[in-house]
């Protein structure tokens, strides 16, 4: 069984797009890994040095353009508690990355299996 040239053009094309696009989005997890990364290693550090201050020292909250008082528990509560979703969302990350590099070989591969099939063309 034979496909038509245009049949075949549109299958190329269908899958070459695919790899692509499975490309860029591989690359923009990679880089919200990063940047997520970035920001828990922050909070990390945080709460390091937090944990390295002794008595009841008064810790202040950006809210908006103010600053607010808030208890050293309630700071250090909130700060692990975003340090906690950071980590979740690096590992949903890195799943999906592994998901679209998976996604983006496939494609690879399928048009590596198309372009060895072909039939060479005589001159």
């Amino acid at each position: 069984m034979s496909l038509s040239d245009d049949t075949l053009k549109k299958i190329l094309f269908q899958i070459q797009a695919s790899a692509v696009q499975a490309q860029k989005d591989f690359q923009l997890s990679q880089q919200q890994i990063s940047v997520k990364d970035r920001e828990r290693k922050k909070l990390e550090l945080t709460l390091k040095e937090l944990g390295a201050m002794e008595g009841d020292v008064n810790m202040y909250k950006g809210v908006g353009k103010m600053f607010m008082r808030v208890p050293r528990k309630e700071m250090e509560g909130d700060l692990a508690k975003q340090e906690k979703e950071l980590a979740d969302d690096i590992s949903n990350l890195n799943k999906k990355s592994k998901y679209l590099e998976k996604q983006f070989n496939e494609a690879q591969s399928q048009l590596r299996d198309i372009f060895h099939h072909a039939p060479k063309a005589e001159s």
